[in-house]
């Protein structure tokens, strides 16, 4: 066995900021590498639906959980909070980082948009030949607890997302504003 001569943190802070940003952007890669193989394990077994099911309840419980996280680790007040702050704190998930291509823009009404153009997971899933994933419930729920844990004041609402009709440069389309 291998001892290690010095602690996990100090390790990492050693590291170039090169190293540390690979280092980073492959850990996430396997997150959702993960993510992906469990659910088509599911999948596999016991179909679309029942996977789905199980995504939802699991992406929602982390929606609140890397909502409260993120936002501490960045220094973002829950009574500081707005679209474009929630925006922000969005923009640092992992599903976020994960995307291929994405946009954020903030209305003059207020309402924030995120957009996906380029979906890793949905491409992944094509080129496998295993179709679209209809993953509009899955989503909703992370993002709405992922909303509701920064400011219950905010609304997410799906603009389009599979299993919706959608162009070949929008893959999903979200709107965070106040509730109504």
């Amino acid at each position: 066995m291998l001892k290690a001569e010095k602690k996990d943190a100090e390790f990492l802070r050693e590291m170039s900021k090169k190293k540390l940003i690979d280092l980073l952007s492959l850990h996430i890669r396997n997150l959702w590498r993960v993510d992906g193989l469990y659910f088509t394990g599911i999948e596999e077994k016991f179909g679309t639906d029942a996977a789905t099911e199980i995504d939802a309840n699991c992406w929602k419980i982390m929606g609140k959980l890397e909502a409260r996280q993120l936002s501490e680790k960045l220094g973002v007040k829950k009574e500081h909070m707005d679209v474009p702050s929630v925006l922000w704190v969005l923009r640092n998930t992992s599903w976020a980082l994960y995307q291929l291509g994405k946009e954020i823009q903030l209305l003059e009404d207020g309402t924030g948009i995120f957009r996906v153009t380029k979906c890793r997971t949905q491409q992944t899933r094509i080129q496998k030949g295993l179709g679209e994933f209809p993953c509009k419930r899955v989503r909703y729920g992370y993002l709405r607890s992922f909303v509701e844990e920064l400011d219950p004041e905010l609304d997410v609402v799906p603009a389009v997302c599979p299993p919706d009709t959608h162009s070949q440069d929008v893959w999903c389309e979200w709107r965070f504003q106040k509730k109504k």
